[in-house]
């Protein structure tokens, strides 16, 4: 009996399977399952070179983004299309991407025009998703009194190290990159890279908004030497990961150097600092920075406080 009523319900059972496809077809593309997309370092590079096509043709609209893409820029939260996007004109000469793709990551330190071809210092990270653009936090610093420092020219002068591609047999891993970069926020905690013994190289230097101030490049009396460059204590200081580039090895973070009182009541500087880290050493530190309110904040809080160095 259940063999013969499982044969008279077999063609209802097949219809049934019938419906259920065509019914299926019909969804919309958004209601079917779609693999995600990996996005290579090609694909991360012209995510950035979208962004620069688009701020400087005024055209936001152009940018593949999520439907809730978040924006900053000096770590003011503002509509897409805004700051920057409202006066640049070209693109500099200088730009030094930083491909994380491990991290759907694409990040940049460059030199962008505005109107009268000024030259104005730019920072940009993005944090991709599906192959769109979901975050975007930005710096941009102008010569004026918040630029502390500023020579855009001089990201081209005695650089090469920054673009320098090493044999992957010298590529740090992930975590250890981002321990030796690390070592520079501890120094700057304590006062002294000796003391944390920050593993710069011997021709290793740093160059801030285009300034040479240490290392190699540096001609004033007492920068010749990165690791034993006297600096002011920093405790309040905190550090956040923006990117890591495992195949130029390059650790990018975003720096709050904290209300030290040395650059005036309420007022500290950020950055975006680039380190050239392989072989186990610093080699070059590329910094975009400028001076900011010690309470505002960079729109994305999520660096914490560098920790204390082991005594020993």
């Amino acid at each position: 009996m259940d063999l013969f009523r499982m044969r008279i319900q077999r063609p209802q059972f097949q219809r049934l399977l019938l419906c259920l496809a065509l019914n299926a077809a019909w969804l919309p593309p958004a209601a079917h399952a779609t693999a995600p997309t990996h996005c290579t370092r090609a694909c991360l590079g012209n995510l950035i070179a979208q962004y620069m096509k688009g701020m400087v043709a005024h055209d936001a609209g152009s940018l593949p983004v999520t439907p809730h893409v978040r924006f900053t820029q000096n770590g003011a939260v503002m509509k897409l299309g805004g700051g920057l996007w409202l006066t640049a004109s070209g693109i500099g000469a200088y730009e030094q991407e930083i491909l994380d793709v491990p991290g759907h990551t694409a990040a940049a330190q460059a030199i962008v025009l505005e109107e009268g071809d000024k030259p104005v210092l730019f920072a940009l990270r993005l944090k991709e998703r599906g192959g769109r653009i979901s975050e975007i936090e930005t710096m941009v610093v102008r010569s004026d009194k918040d630029s502390v420092l500023f020579d855009p020219a001089g990201f081209d002068k005695g650089n090469a190290q920054m673009a320098y591609v090493p044999p992957s047999s010298e590529i740090d891993p992930r975590a250890a990159a981002v321990r030796i970069a690390m070592k520079y926020p501890q120094g700057l905690r304590v006062g002294s890279f000796v003391q944390v013994d920050a593993p710069f190289a011997t021709d290793s230097y740093r160059i801030e908004n285009g300034v040479h101030t240490a290392g190699a490049g540096c001609t004033r009396a007492g920068c010749e030497n990165i690791k034993t460059q006297k600096i002011i204590q920093h405790p309040d200081v905190r550090a956040r990961v923006a990117a890591v580039d495992d195949r130029l090895g390059i650790v990018l973070l975003y720096l709050d150097f904290g209300n030290t009182k040395q650059y005036g009541p309420g007022r500290a500087l950020v950055t975006f600092e680039a380190f050239k880290v392989y072989g186990g050493q610093i080699h070059a530190v590329n910094a975009i920075l400028h001076m900011a309110s010690a309470t505002a904040g960079s729109g994305w809080e999520r660096q914490g406080p560098i920790k204390a160095v082991p005594a020993g």
